[in-house]
């Protein structure tokens, strides 16, 4: 088991941007990343199943593990609920592994109050018509819905000041080395290293005393 606790990494971006694709590859038994997986009230599209791609629970469920304290951010979008269930992200980060949320930008907000030391990455379309391109080749909305991620779309990519890192989506590779160059980086952020700084200067006064 791995002995240093683990960081957050935040993980946003507009639907559509290829958030999965970027990230599928860089996750494994030894890669030291791990995805949490988010629930939902959505319905699963097809060849999404439950538990992997998404926890697809009730509305009343969700409610539910919203009262009981059991989410550590929650928002609504496009009218279902989405969130990360809390129990799974500290056993993770406990046993020393990096924590991907791959959340919505409202959720983002949500978690990085709550968990200050979490890095925060968000993942931009080369140009918004591509981004419109890229929904359109995927086929999984109706126009209506499409629409709506694209309205969604500006409103989040206004908010990509407030992470650490921006990564514009444009050649895969190049933006997938640049994901893990991130991520590296997150580890040497004095919020995440606060602790070991304490510690260090605690050890400094004892040292003079």
């Amino acid at each position: 088991m791995m002995s240093k606790r683990g960081q957050l990494v935040i993980y946003s971006g507009p639907s559509g941007v290829g958030k999965g694709t970027l990230l599928a590859p860089l996750l494994g038994p030894d890669s030291g990343l791990v995805l949490s997986v988010s629930a939902t009230t959505r319905s699963p599209r097809e060849g999404e199943i439950d538990g992997v791609h998404y926890h697809f629970i009730s509305r009343e469920s969700f409610e539910q593990m919203i009262a009981d304290g059991e989410m550590l951010e929650y928002t609504q979008y496009n009218g279902n609920y989405y969130g990360t269930p809390k129990r799974f992200v500290e056993q993770q980060r406990d046993a020393g592994f990096d924590v991907i949320l791959e959340i919505e930008v409202d959720g983002a907000m949500q978690v990085s109050k709550l968990c200050p030391d979490a890095l925060m990455i968000f993942i931009m379309p080369p140009s918004f018509g591509e981004l419109r391109r890229r929904l359109v080749d995927r086929g999984t909305e109706t126009p209506a819905q499409r629409e709506g991620r694209l309205t969604a779309a500006v409103r989040e990519i206004a908010c990509a000041p407030r992470y650490d890192f921006v990564i514009v989506n444009d050649e895969l590779s190049t933006a997938r080395q640049q994901l893990l160059s991130a991520i590296s980086a997150g580890r040497t952020l004095p919020r995440f290293q606060q602790n070991k700084i304490e510690e260090v200067l605690k050890d400094a006064q004892t040292s003079h005393d």
